[in-house]
């Protein structure tokens, strides 16, 4: 259907380099978007983008720090004033940090909060006052189940990813009157990088499969279609919504 078609549009991508970021950027890029894809790392980086180039998707790199706000400004305008337009952001950049709440390291706490948090405001600000300008732009920021729950150990983490799916909201109420349609979407447990600890723990694996509807880990290609769907013109009326794609784990005590 060509509302889901992603031709002429531009994505930006945070954290592109690996796991959720990467899968989500060659998505776009299959869809018909040109990628701009971001991360730290740049030698990272730049693997990724030959592989997505590999695909037969138009892909450029920006390697900044997306918790440096100077940075993220000067890198943004930057990509605006060369001509192309961020049509589509992606705020996918996260880390975690696993330790009891009571004796968590206050530099974790700020580290995690700086890329998981600030950085969905910095980055987020910088491309929508060009989107604003435009009159029109698709925001879409990556939160988690740990948007609606908890678990021991991860106290830090669950604080930021509720705050993302606030701040998502906050972002509607803002710029939806600009045209700019702001969403997040919640993955629930994927085998990535991220997750390694959890994937590898046999009494977590057990727990996980047990605890999901769907009786499973979730797969990258899992999310392929709602990042597609709040991407595209399908989703033009759709606003300060989170989407869940966890295999029904929210949905159940």
């Amino acid at each position: 259907m060509r509302s889901f078609d992603l031709t002429g549009r531009r994505a930006l991508v945070t954290g592109a380099s690996r796991g959720i970021g990467f899968a989500l950027a060659g998505a776009l890029g299959r869809a018909g978007a040109e990628l701009i894809v971001n991360a730290r790392d740049a030698a990272a980086l730049d693997e990724a983008a030959t592989q997505l180039r590999a695909a037969g998707i138009a892909v450029s790199a920006s390697a900044f720090d997306v918790t440096d706000p100077a940075a993220v400004t000067a890198a943004v305008d930057a990509i605006e004033a060369d001509g192309k337009a961020i049509d589509i952001l992606v705020n996918n950049a996260g880390i975690q940090r696993r330790a009891p709440l009571d004796t968590f390291d206050d530099a974790d706490w700020r580290s995690l909060m700086a890329t998981n948090l600030d950085s969905v405001y910095y980055v987020g600000k910088a491309v929508a006052r060009h989107m604003i300008a435009r009159g029109r732009g698709k925001i879409i920021n990556i939160g988690s189940v740990q948007c609606e729950l908890a678990r021991p150990g991860i106290a830090p983490y669950t604080a930021s990813k509720g705050a993302v799916k606030n701040l998502t909201k906050g972002m509607c109420a803002d710029w939806a009157r600009h045209g700019l349609q702001i969403n997040a979407i919640g993955p629930g447990y994927f085998d990535t990088p991220l997750n390694k600890a959890l994937v590898e723990d046999p009494a977590f694996d057990a727990w996980l499969r047990g605890r999901t509807p769907a009786g499973r880990w979730g797969r990258l290609e899992d999310l392929h279609g709602a990042i597609v769907f709040l991407a595209s013109a399908a989703s033009d009326f759709v606003n300060g919504q989170t989407l869940y794609v966890d295999g029904g784990i929210t949905s159940v005590i």
